[in-house]
């Protein structure tokens, strides 16, 4: 099963007792300040939970798997989550 930012509204909204619109405007809230830290390049660390980070890689020189042809493989920034000890444990 997979889990939909609607379906953290509804959640949200079902345990605090809120309309899904004030839930929605809630949830968007923490994404929205997770994404703007995350576009300054800063660490989002939740405690318990876990860390997002921009990651960088640099250009490098790669291989087309069918061809066998050398390829130019840009640089790029991804986003990295690293789970936290309380998620680790809760998982197992």
């Amino acid at each position: 099963m997979s889990l939909s930012k609607s379906d953290i509204v509804e959640v949200v909204a079902n345990k605090m007792g809120l309309s899904k619109s004030k839930a929605e405007e809630m949830v968007t809230l923490v994404f929205g300040t997770i994404e703007e830290n995350l576009q300054r390049g800063e660490k989002v660390s939740i405690v318990s939970f876990g860390t997002f980070e921009v990651k960088s890689s640099k250009a490098r020189m790669g291989r087309n798997p069918k061809t066998g042809e050398s390829i130019s493989i840009p640089p790029k920034k991804s986003v990295k989550f690293k789970a936290g000890k309380g998620l680790k444990e809760l998982v197992k």
